[in-house]
């Protein structure tokens, strides 16, 4: 059956995606996958990569919606069913609303304020520069960031909603590019990238680092969201989504005080909805840049993982690995490259049966493999100055192995030396990554605090899957009338 909200789609492919076998195998998204199309498939995805649109045709939509499923395609916003008339902006606030936020979000419907009990009452105009009417609402008990969307969410009489915060300042366009994906009947939830503020005058260390590596800014490619991925949330910073949507699902929990976005986004992919991360439209936010209130930002955020693991069985696992990962990097921390080598090597062939159905599929297998055991690599290097950095401090002093001790250190540190390397912020290297481990120790002891008093180990505990899980590799087969 036709999916006539993806038809005249334009997309474009993600990074991630390889074709092989004359372009009838894809390799690509998040988690990496390979998918297997036939003759008449490969020449439709010639096409759409080439520029044209999604033609109006069963196979076609359900080929369409497979790539944009499976992150291997990003549809391009052109155009769609609605337009700024049709969004309402939440503005939650506890503390301070700059004056000039209401008047920066456009030529909405209309903007509702929402004053968390701040301590002075929030006062607004009546009316934006633009026009448009603004409604103050005082809540009388403070309920947080969730309860407060939550009361502005009851009181939205547009098909879109829109929340951005107190501390954020959006560019003049940031909703041109986010209402076109509305056109895909499947989304429900489109996020804008979140920036660092301009700055003003000379900056500190943290300013520097927060400018190239803040935990709201998800990058500048752009991602279909679910658990698990490249990109597993989006922060409510600011986002747009279908009112009716979120009022089925309940709104926001007003439970948690962190983590309410990830959750949201997390309920919607389990309720069959999507989620898109469009990095071309920007909102700024004003970072923390003195220590203890950025310290305590990140230990905040690393205490979601707790209630969120409870919500979300397995989805906040630090690192999935299978036992060939394992016995690779065990093997390698342990000095025996060669064992290690073997290793993926006897992966890739047992991966290679699995894709026997593919015209050739060793450089597919060996190619899974190396990424797949790749990726398990930077999780684990990650995972020990997150929720692991108490162990890494015990092994690192405890073990009497001088080459596991720097080996230990060495992966350690060596995602805030490659983040360095790539991104080559205007800080030195040391500033750089002292102010990387400061960050990954406050989120990881927030991990440890949430997890213990949530009663789940669920966020310190990694996954044991067989690898590659069922799904992982996917066939689709088209008709052979269309395409």
């Amino acid at each position: 059956m036709t999916d006539p909200s993806l038809v005249g789609m334009r997309v474009v492919a993600d990074g991630s995606l390889r074709r092989h076998g004359a372009g009838t195998v894809l390799m690509g998204g998040s988690p990496l996958r390979v998918m297997r199309v036939t003759e008449n498939g490969a020449r439709l995805v010639d096409r759409l990569l080439a520029g044209d649109a999604v033609p109006d045709s069963a196979a076609a939509t359900t080929l369409a919606r497979r790539l944009l499923d499976g992150g291997l395609v990003h549809p391009i916003p052109i155009a769609g069913p609605f337009t700024l008339a049709d969004v309402t902006v939440v503005i939650p606030v506890r503390g301070e609303l700059p004056p000039r936020l209401v008047h920066s979000v456009g030529r909405v419907a209309r903007v509702i304020v929402i004053d968390d009990e701040s301590p002075v009452p929030i006062d607004t105009p009546t009316r934006t520069d633009d026009g448009v009417p603004i409604t103050l609402h005082r809540r009388e008990v403070r309920g947080g960031p969730g309860a407060a969307r939550n009361t502005g969410l009851d009181a939205v009489r547009t098909a879109l909603v829109a929340f951005i915060d107190a501390d954020c300042e959006p560019d003049p366009d940031w909703l041109d590019a986010l209402l076109p994906l509305f056109a895909d009947d499947r989304v429900a939830l489109v996020a804008p990238r979140i920036v660092p503020t301009e700055p003003v005058g000379p900056q500190g260390v943290l300013a520097r680092f927060e400018h190239h590596r803040s935990a709201l800014d998800l990058g500048d490619d752009a991602a279909r969201v679910r658990a698990r991925t490249r990109v597993s949330y989006v922060p409510s910073a600011a986002i747009v989504a279908r009112t009716d949507v979120l009022r089925s699902l309940g709104g926001f929990d007003d439970e948690l005080q962190v983590g309410e976005d990830v959750d949201l986004v997390w309920r919607l992919d389990e309720a069959d909805w999507s989620v898109r991360y469009q990095p071309t439209a920007r909102v700024a936010h004003r970072h923390r840049t003195r220590p203890l209130p950025w310290a305590r930002r990140r230990f905040d955020y690393g205490t979601s993982a707790g209630p969120l693991a409870l919500r979300h069985p397995g989805a906040l696992a630090p690192v999935e690995t299978s036992g060939w990962s394992l016995a690779t990097w065990g093997l390698v921390a342990s000095g025996h490259p060669i064992g290690a080598a073997g290793v993926v090597g006897a992966t890739a062939a047992v991966l290679s049966k699995k894709l026997e159905s593919l015209d050739h599929p060793s450089p597919v297998a060996a190619q899974l493999a190396g990424l797949g055991h790749l990726s398990v690599g930077r999780s684990f290097a990650q995972a020990l100055l997150r929720p692991f950095w108490p162990l890494t401090v015990v092994l690192a002093v405890l073990v009497p192995n001088r080459r596991f001790r720097c080996t230990l250190v060495a992966a350690a540190l060596a995602p805030g030396i490659i983040d360095w390397v790539r991104q080559r912020p205007d800080l030195d290297p040391l500033s750089f990554l002292a102010c990387r481990v400061a960050d990954d120790v406050a989120y990881g002891t927030g991990v440890w605090v949430g997890a213990l008093r949530a009663g789940t180990l669920d966020p310190l505990t990694p996954e044991l899957v067989s690898w590659p899980k069922p799904g992982r590799y996917t066939r689709w087969r088209e008709s052979r009338r269309e395409g």
